[in-house]
């Protein structure tokens, strides 16, 4: 069996930025996309996972409210960022 290294945190914003982005005001191209996710990841904590069992385990810890609420404000936050410095004209 094959076994990667992952952080589940970029997993997590990844999807939750997918949803929140088209609600937003922000610039949808891929550069601004990726300078929402980039700063919204920097400011939480990595969690990396290496085999199925530990996806399994950190997905829970990453399922609470007060992690969902972390996350949603990091990529908050980042789209005030992207769309007050869009890093294009």
């Amino acid at each position: 069996m094959e076994v990667i290294l992952v952080n589940k945190m970029e997993e997590v914003v990844k999807q939750m930025a997918e949803k929140m982005l088209p609600e937003s005001s922000v610039c949808s191209c891929p550069r601004c996309l990726l300078d929402v996710l980039a700063l919204a990841l920097n400011s939480l904590p990595p969690k990396y996972v290496v085999t199925n069992i530990g996806n399994a385990v950190t997905n829970v810890d990453l399922d609470s409210s007060q992690w969902k609420a972390n996350v949603t404000m990091a990529i908050c936050n980042a789209i005030n960022v992207v769309k007050g410095r869009p890093r294009h004209s």
